[in-house]
């Protein structure tokens, strides 16, 4: 809290800005926002021009987008390294290594299949994996994965997707205009097997009394008449014996609802498909662009805000073999009509009648026949099941629950595949406090953990021959990530890369070369081909500075947790710091790679220069920590998490004896949430802050994120009251910057506007919001980076960067 006077500024005095926010063009007198400048006690090699120009112009385009041919003779990769449109920066080097070669455009262009694993629940591969099934364009082709020889067919004007071969490989099945055909390879032969239309029957008109009296009268009266019915009538007949004499697919309507998600079994007598209801489009959201081509206004349509209600997808199935189709009940799975903790807590009891409403089910067929489970989960997300379908009956039976009072998430939570062969399925879930691998025979419903320890595990594959699988790992260290093989039943895992860092592997389909994407923390990523550096992306420029490695710490929390955070030290420290808050909250930014606030990290390094400490805290709900970690923030964001940066900024008083007044925060989303949360209730903690496009009122938020941690206004306003900064916004006594996009698609420019008219109103002073008219919630011009972070610096140096 500072008990000083409002700051001033060294030539202009700035008043209160009591803007005027009755019309949009006014808005822009917000974009001269008063700067902060005075000169810099130390000096540094960077500047906020230079580290927030095009990275590809000032560090150099980095690669990433690894993929093996089919046969696994090359390596492809994305890269521009010379400034290349992006669609002519594909990249190819041979398996044994070499030089890296620009595709040509018309190898670039023609259909290709890259290899993906060898899963074969997708049946894309035939059983003795000499085939390959792919789209290119809307056609589909089939490859000789021997000969490398492509044979395509269809050439139509409609979209054909979604190819699996059938059991026995002698056909595949696809899709187009929303149904499902089979082709015989063979022959060629190709048939419909599905007729699903939206809409409903073409009912005969009810004639009123009248209308009946007259149509009678005329049938009565003119022959002419009486044998154009007696004609239209033999007609149809004729036309429905013809229809069944051709053995066409029955029509199936399913009126206005949405369909989704067509999936067929490799037995070719089960489809799937999800009916799904619309929500209300009215209560859609919107931008206005205003610097256009045309000189006009422009409007944009976004998503609905969190609570929006909706109803319960359908999941049917269609029977070709019984010519019938049916829902299936998902009302008998366990706790499908409990009432969540925090519910119960209100008073809430069950109501047996009304069922919780699910997301969208996921089928995933068997490869070696007409099985099935489904991945359901509440749309509270409080409950996920697999479950086992019997698609003749239509009914499930639950495998595996997983129940979280807070909310099912971390890495590969809606993730599951079969292990082909068997009945086994194989998924992750988080009922140790970390993500693992599990797997449960469908027969016996016996679940098997096949990972365990403080670790979690990302994109588990099977091998070709099933005997063992490859993962991403953070055992041994959270920040960093290694590459592990592991026998198909669990048991000794073997790691498989060594170097310090992120480790992004991408296994040839001869299962022995490994390529990957590799970076440290204060280099960008490189492609590496069996530990050798294929690619050189840094420039010469970028590289003459000697970017920091931080020390990774750790600082006691108030509630006795220790927290990890980057430490950046300063040569010659100002008695000042800087806390950079990443976003997302389901972020991981405390590693040992290369990461995506690149931006950030080069101006952290700038501000070290200046003299200033800088740390970055990976504060609860941050990824990569587990369960509890993830969850700490349930039903009250900002509290936990911001505890976490109340308690760095006590140990920078601590540790280097820095003056709580002399610490400034910046992050934008939620990075930018947590610093309008901390100088609205901690002031006391912090001497300014930039909170960049960021969330002030939850209520006004995306349903998906929001509804997780806060459950839904609706029904648990007091998480909402407590978690949004615009209710606390009376607390603001020290400088504040909001900077944000005009067209942010993500935090909408509603969200910033209307706490800008709240500090209006409280008569708050040393606020200023700055507005980019062009960008969205990601900045993609570099002068909209570089006036941002100008005024951030500004505000740092003229505010905790004084002496006192």
């Amino acid at each position: 809290m500072r008990n000083t006077k409002p700051m001033t500024m060294p030539t202009l005095q700035r008043s209160t800005p009591r803007l005027a926010m009755r019309s949009l063009p006014l808005l822009f007198a917000m974009l001269v926002a008063m700067p902060w400048c005075t000169a810099a006690a130390q000096q540094s090699a960077l500047s906020v021009q230079q580290i927030m120009q095009a990275p590809e112009d000032w560090i150099g385009s980095w690669p990433g987008r690894l993929s093996w041919s089919e046969t696994g003779e090359t390596l492809y990769f994305w890269w521009n390294p010379d400034g290349r449109f992006e669609s002519d920066s594909l990249f190819a080097v041979p398996r044994r290594g070499g030089t890296a070669r620009q595709v040509s455009p018309s190898e670039r262009r023609a259909p290709r299949t890259t290899f993906d694993g060898w899963r074969q629940d997708d049946r894309v591969y035939s059983r003795d994996f000499r085939r390959k099934l792919f789209t290119s364009g809307s056609d589909i082709y089939i490859m000789n994965r021997q000969t490398g020889d492509l044979q395509r067919l269809f050439k139509t004007n409609e979209s054909e997707s979604n190819p699996q071969f059938t059991s026995g490989d002698a056909a595949i099945t696809f899709q187009r205009g929303g149904n499902v055909y089979r082709m015989d390879l063979e022959s060629g032969f190709t048939e419909q097997l599905t007729d699903l239309r939206s809409g409903s029957e073409p009912r005969e008109k009810k004639l009123d009394p009248q209308d009946e009296f007259l149509r009678d009268q005329q049938l009565r009266l003119f022959d002419y008449v009486r044998e154009g019915e007696e004609a239209d009538s033999l007609r149809a007949a004729s036309r429905d014996r013809d229809a069944a004499a051709e053995d066409a697919p029955t029509v199936f309507r399913y009126g206005n609802k949405q369909l989704r998600s067509i999936e067929i079994d490799a037995s070719g007598r089960f489809v799937s498909f999800i009916l799904w209801e619309r929500g209300d489009q009215s209560k859609n959201t919107m931008s206005v662009r205003l610097v256009t081509e045309s000189g006009y206004p422009e409007e944009e349509t976004w998503r609905s805000k969190v609570g929006t209600e909706s109803e319960s997808p359908e999941l049917w199935i269609q029977d070709l073999e019984r010519d019938t189709t049916y829902r299936v009940d998902l009302t008998d799975l366990p706790g499908i009509y409990d009432v969540p903790a925090y519910r119960a807590e209100q008073g809430v009891e069950v109501d047996s009648s009304k069922a919780r409403i699910l997301e969208t089910p996921r089928v995933v067929w068997s490869p070696d026949g007409p099985f099935a489970v489904v991945n359901v989960t509440a749309r509270d997300n409080k409950d996920r099941w697999i479950a086992k379908l019997d698609p003749a009956a239509g009914t499930v039976e639950v495998l595996d629950r997983q129940h979280d009072d807070a909310w099912i998430g971390g890495p590969g939570m809606f993730d599951l595949g079969w292990i082909p062969g068997t009945r086994t399925v194989y998924f992750q879930s988080e009922a140790t406090g970390y993500s693992h691998l599990y797997t449960v025979d469908t027969a016996s419903g016996r679940v098997s953990q096949l990972t365990d320890g403080a670790f979690e595990v990302f994109g588990p594959r099977l091998s070709r021959d099933n005997k063992s699988w490859t993962f991403t790992s953070s055992e041994g260290s959270p920040f960093e990530r290694h590459f592990y093989q592991m026998p198909v039943n669990g048991g000794k895992r073997t790691r498989l890369t060594s170097l310090t860092g992120n480790n992004a592997v991408e296994l040839n389909p001869d299962e022995k070369t490994m390529a990957m994407v590799y970076s440290v923390t204060n280099r960008p990523p490189e492609v590496y081909l069996e530990n050798e550096r294929v690619t050189h992306s840094p420039k010469d420029e970028w590289l003459s500075y000697d970017w920091r490695t931080p020390d990774i710490v750790h600082f006691r929390a108030s509630d006795g947790v220790d927290v990890p955070a980057q430490l950046f030290v300063p040569d010659n420290p100002n008695g000042a710091a800087v806390i950079f808050v990443h976003g997302a909250g389901y972020l991981q930014n405390v590693h040992r790679w290369w990461s995506s606030y690149f931006r950030e990290y080069m101006f952290n390094n700038m501000l070290t220069d200046l003299g200033y400490y800088v740390i970055n805290v990976d504060y609860r709900a941050s990824a990569g920590y587990g369960r509890d970690w993830r969850t700490a923030i349930y039903r009250h964001m900002g509290g936990r998490d911001l505890q976490d940066q109340v308690d760095a900024s006590r140990y920078l008083n601590r540790e280097f004896g820095i003056d709580p007044e002399r610490i400034a925060m910046y992050g934008g989303s939620y990075g930018g949430f947590i610093t309008l949360m901390a100088l609205f209730t901690e002031s006391e903690h912090f001497g300014a802050g930039a909170a960049l496009r960021s969330v002030t009122d939850w209520a006004h938020y995306n349903h998906g994120y929001t509804s997780n941690i806060l459950n839904t206004p609706a029904l648990d306003s007091l998480a909402y009251r407590r978690s949004s900064p615009i209710n606390f916004a009376d607390g603001l006594e020290d400088p504040l910057l909001m900077p944000h996009g005009m067209l942010d698609n993500n935090v909408h420019f509603q969200d910033i506007i209307r706490l800008t008219q709240k500090l209006i109103e409280l008569g708050k002073e040393d606020w200023e919001l700055a507005v980019y008219p062009v960008e969205r919630h990601g900045f993609t011009e570099p002068s909209s980076w570089t006036d941002e972070y100008r005024r951030i610096l500004e505000l740092i140096e003229e505010t905790v960067g004084k002496a006192p």
